[in-house]
């Protein structure tokens, strides 16, 4: 396999590509990555010494650049993860979401779709459950879930996803897409709710948190996300859709009370002295209540299902941001 990883210096991206660089030293892998704010290049410099292994600066909406690299490195696989996935930064500048993850992903496809005259390039497009809208207090998403976009982030992503459906259809482009629930772990932005709740913690400052808390999430550790990509991109049916759910759906406000208990715990603190910190904030524009994710056809078809228990993960994630903190 020939396969290029877009945004792989960013929190999925860089796991994902730590994965399949050591695991699979017979794949060519390339890393596009435009190095923006969200971007942490530290998290794969090491990864450079990797024969298997090439890092190219690239900006995916320059569509020249864009062609240039499918061009020199015909690849048989995309990886498509790189977003502006920030949904209140969305709120503050929708055209830069529109330019990144709609147009951005057009030129991906484009380059996918004209670069191999005789082998055509799996484009595997990575999403998100927001583009399925609000869920009330039951009920699932499912890969037939209609479409209901609620934020400018939402959108871009809903759309970019309908465009590569449409070149699949239009143009036979082999793909695969998966709407995956909120990831958490090491090397996350620290724009995030749990970075910053740690953050808030270890400052000794106010922990915003929307509302009453009350809005719903299902919660994936990463590494549990990066083996169903690697599930799918080996296993998984072309023009299919797959869900990927971590099995820990809480509240923001319970979510937020188990992680100042974690932080607390390994700093020592008495447990629960940071709970003082918490402060509700004027709620988010169209905050949407509640996401929850049915991987039923992951698991069934695929065997793969989440092992990281939300305790796990949260221990894990606290740790590796107290030691970067030292």
């Amino acid at each position: 396999m020939r396969i290029l990883v877009t945004g792989g210096a960013g929190f999925i991206g860089s796991q994902l590509l730590r994965h399949l660089v050591t695991s699979y030293p017979n794949y060519t892998i390339v890393c596009a990555d435009s190095l923006t704010y969200a971007s942490d290049y530290t998290l794969i410099a090491d990864l450079e010494g990797y024969a298997n292994y090439t890092f190219v600066k690239l900006d995916i909406t320059e569509l020249s650049a864009v062609k240039d690299l499918f061009e020199s490195h015909r690849f048989t696989h995309v990886i498509h993860l790189a977003a502006e996935s920030h949904v209140d930064n969305s709120i503050k500048a929708p055209l830069a979401f529109a330019k990144t993850n709609v147009l951005g992903t057009l030129n991906l496809l484009e380059g996918a779709r004209t670069s191999n005259e005789n082998q055509a390039c799996l484009f595997y497009h990575i999403s998100t459950d927001e583009v399925f809208g609000s869920l009330g207090e039951t009920s699932s998403f499912f890969e037939n879930t209609a479409y209901a976009p609620r934020s400018p982030y939402s959108a871009s992503k809903a759309s970019s996803d309908h465009f590569v459906r449409a070149y699949g259809e239009t143009y036979d482009l082999p793909y695969i897409i998966s709407n995956c629930s909120n990831n958490y772990g090491p090397g996350q932005h620290n724009e995030k709710l749990i970075p910053t709740v740690i953050s808030s913690v270890l400052n000794n400052e106010p922990i915003p948190v929307y509302g009453t808390g009350a809005n719903i999430r299902d919660w994936l550790y990463v590494k549990d996300h990066v083996r169903a990509i690697d599930t799918i991109l080996h296993h998984g049916q072309v023009k299919e859709t797959y869900c990927i759910g971590g099995d820990a759906e809480l509240s923001n406000l319970e979510l937020v009370h188990l992680l100042v208990d974690e932080v607390d715990r390994q700093l020592g603190n008495v447990l629960g002295a940071s709970k003082g910190l918490i402060s509700f904030v004027e709620d988010r524009k169209g905050h949407d209540f509640r996401y929850a994710i049915d991987h039923s056809k992951l698991t069934g078809d695929l065997g793969w299902k989440p092992i990281t228990s939300l305790e796990k993960g949260l221990e894990t994630t606290v740790s590796w941001y107290l030691n970067r903190a030292k």
